[in-house]
């Protein structure tokens, strides 16, 4: 037992200092509240007060990452003023995914109700401020917060995923998305989808491995596509339970056919 203890005792000394995941999950819950004031029941008295309030944010977010060793290279200060430099930009897309959603889903009645309660809507806000640290290099903070909104929402994106405007994530739960798929503009994904690897070997790490869905494409419930070559052409539509490992083109409809049986099981008499 004691070469045991002499090992975890050493790999106690090892661990990279990094905040905990409820403080990172803390300070992108936070900043969504300040985004959108319907998440929250505090109110800011004025222009003064909402300045201050997302200065105070960067400060956290710059705590954070200096705080994080696996990043001790990288330019924290210029990272975390650069995130705010870009939220407005972020946030605008945040809100064409809450408008689309509520186009999209006849059971939305307000924006209010979007932003507030659906699980979808909550994935993708987390997933977007992830990505944006994810292409300024930052480590495992962006996994963490992905990670955050999959155990709260039952949605999986990969932060290295390239996400458009106006996604429309409907239920979502058990929904993947992995580190390279590439998803367009206006596109609608249920439930159950995956767009995942053909192939998870490890000297597929840094290629294409995921599929790439073109603009204003439908995904229903259940689907997989799989493929760093596979494309989904725009304006196609993906039906339930569908398996593919191919490309399609465009207006391309493609639909499971099930081999259903029935037996009549009413009781004998």
């Amino acid at each position: 037992m004691e070469d045991f203890y002499n090992h975890i005792y050493q790999k106690q000394r090892e661990v990279q200092d990094m905040p905990s995941n409820k403080r990172i999950a803390a300070w992108a819950t936070s900043l969504l509240h300040l985004l959108f004031p319907d998440r929250s029941s505090a109110s800011l008295k004025d222009v003064d007060a909402v300045r201050a309030a997302f200065a105070a944010s960067e400060k956290v977010l710059l705590e954070l990452l200096v705080k994080t060793k696996a990043c001790s290279d990288c330019d924290n200060t210029r990272i975390s003023h650069l995130f705010y430099q870009d939220l407005p930009g972020v946030y605008h897309v945040m809100l064409t995914d809450a408008q689309a959603i509520m186009e999209g889903d006849p059971a939305a009645q307000s924006l209010r109700e979007v932003i507030r309660t659906y699980p979808g809507f909550t994935a993708i806000c987390i997933y977007r401020i992830a990505n944006q640290l994810w292409r300024s290099g930052i480590p495992l903070i962006p996994r963490i917060l992905t990670e955050y909104a999959h155990s709260k929402t039952g949605i999986d994106i990969h932060p290295g995923a390239s996400i458009g405007d106006h996604l429309h994530i409907d239920h979502g739960t058990g929904l993947v998305i992995g580190e390279t798929c590439i998803i367009g503009n206006h596109v609608k994904l249920y439930q159950g989808v995956t767009l995942g690897a053909l192939s998870v070997a490890k000297n597929m790490a840094n290629t294409q491995r995921h599929p790439i869905i073109e603009d204003h494409v439908i995904i229903y419930a259940g689907a997989t596509i799989l493929g760093g070559e596979t494309i989904i052409g725009h304006h196609s539509v993906i039906g339930g339970n569908v398996w593919l490992t191919a490309s399609i083109e465009p207006y391309t409809t493609v639909y499971h056919q099930p081999n259903s049986k029935f037996i009549d099981s009413k009781p004998v008499v």
